[in-house]
């Protein structure tokens, strides 16, 4: 009985302390019918990417930026997978305005030390980049 009784407590420590972190709650871990149509469209359009299924990746990312997406992180995202994906399609143009967008929404994004040194879009988001200084 007294086990029972401290596994219980320990139980309703830990949610109350999961519930004190900082920070809004991500959605890893959740399944998809508690996230918004936007987190789906980004979550599924980031997996269709990493699929190399760049069509439908935009199709997605693009549905994820019109529905709204709830964080400035997740919108930053967005536009950073579908500049990778201009990018790699050899639309240069387009790479640079989702690379732009991407500042536009957060002046201080930068890409992940191993996506900076990628052949097309590291020096692409360099120059994007170097421009907002000037």
């Amino acid at each position: 009985m007294r086990f029972c009784l401290i596994i219980t407590i320990s139980a309703i420590l830990l949610l109350i302390t999961i519930g004190c972190s900082s920070g809004p709650v991500r959605y890893i871990g959740l399944d998809k019918l508690s996230m918004s149509k936007a987190n789906q469209a980004l979550s599924t359009g980031i997996q269709n990417y990493e699929d190399g299924n760049y069509k439908t990746a935009t199709n997605n990312l693009e549905s994820a930026l019109d529905l709204g997406l709830t964080f400035d992180s997740d919108t930053v995202q967005a536009h950073k997978y579908l500049a990778f994906i201009h990018c790699l399609s050899n639309r240069e143009k387009q790479c640079h305005d989702e690379f732009r967008k991407a500042l536009d929404k957060d002046n201080n994004f930068d890409l992940e030390p191993a996506e900076a040194g990628h052949p097309l879009w590291g020096p692409a988001f360099r120059t994007v980049k170097a421009e907002r200084k000037k």
